[in-house]
């Protein structure tokens, strides 16, 4: 399988903190492949290795191709990097930074401003091309940042949690941006705080806790890994009754959502049938019900919390 990405049992460690310990991954070319965790789980440092901006203790990793240790900048030569916090020049103009990063690159002029038009277009920053980006608004300079970090055309993107903080409209409008790449072919490691949004965009998620891999595997197969299925009911009284059968039928310990909403796993698909005819010979009326997937939210703290026998390493 061509692999844009790889890393074998990488190990980075920071003093008496290890932040990476034996991590493996592997994007496919055109793919995205988003890296979960709790904060300080190693998801920043994995990027920062494989970007080339610090050296690994341990492991190997490839990027197009090339280590990043010993050709470094051949790796550099194929990435685009954009962080979680805006890096641009805000005494320059949009325009200007665009135009910068191009001739630092080695473009001409006329091609680094042509670059630059074509960029401030496709992220929707024309009409603030003139305007130093310190005026910019928070998502309008994340949106900057992300279009300097493309202005190679770069065939390897790393995101490093980069719509943490910005409202879900300019986050929907950064996914749209991903996608479009994605669709000429690029491959994206995207690291995230925003479960939905590696539900949305990823076609592969490892999930990485105390620097070790947990889980690994596409959206449906974590969510899987959660339950398969959950009961909802929402009784309109007799909600201790209402808990009560389902306990009695499932033989498991019900949740309760906080919004009267009481769900228990189904791993019987006899279930639902059996908990809505004691319900109904009890007398418990329902304003509600529903038999879903779990959410990949619920997978994740499931997986976050499981034992570290759980662990995965393949």
């Amino acid at each position: 399988m061509n692999h844009s990405i790889e890393a074998d049992g990488l190990v980075k460690r920071y003093g008496g903190k290890t932040a990476l310990d034996g991590v493996d991954l592997a994007a496919r070319a055109g793919s995205v492949l988003a890296v979960l965790g709790p904060n300080g789980a190693g998801k920043t440092t994995a990027v920062r290795v494989l970007a080339t901006l610090v050296a690994p203790d341990g492991g190997h990793a490839r990027v197009g191709g090339h280590d990043v240790v010993r050709e470094p900048a051949k790796v550099r030569e194929l990435i685009g990097l954009t962080g979680q916090y805006a890096s641009v020049d805000e005494k320059l103009t949009g325009r200007q930074n665009l135009v910068m990063m191009g001739r630092l690159l080695g473009m001409n002029r006329a091609a680094a401003r042509a670059k630059a038009d074509d960029l401030l277009d496709r992220f929707g920053l024309r009409e603030a091309a003139g305007r130093p980006a310190g005026a910019y608004s928070g998502g309008m300079r994340r949106r900057l940042d992300l279009a300097v970090s493309l202005v190679a055309e770069p065939s390897i993107i790393f995101m490093d949690e980069p719509t943490t903080g910005l409202d879900p409209q300019v986050r929907a409008e950064l996914w749209t941006i991903v996608r479009e790449h994605i669709a000429r072919g690029a491959t994206v490691l995207l690291t995230t705080q925003y479960l939905e949004e590696a539900d949305q965009l990823a076609d592969e998620i490892v999930l990485i806790d105390h620097g070790h891999v947990g889980a690994r595997g596409t959206p449906d197969q974590l969510k899987a890994r959660a339950g398969d299925r959950r009961l909802e009911i929402r009784p309109e009284h007799d909600a201790d009754k209402a808990e009560r059968i389902l306990a009695e039928v499932t033989g498991l310990a019900p949740h309760h959502a906080g919004n009267g909403l009481i769900s228990v796993p189904v791993l019987d698909p006899a279930v639902p049938s059996a908990v809505f005819r004691r319900l109904d010979e009890a007398g418990v009326v329902l304003t509600e019900h529903a038999l879903r997937r779990p959410t990949l939210d619920e997978a994740f703290l499931a997986l976050v919390s499981a034992p570290q026998a759980g662990r995965t390493s393949s």
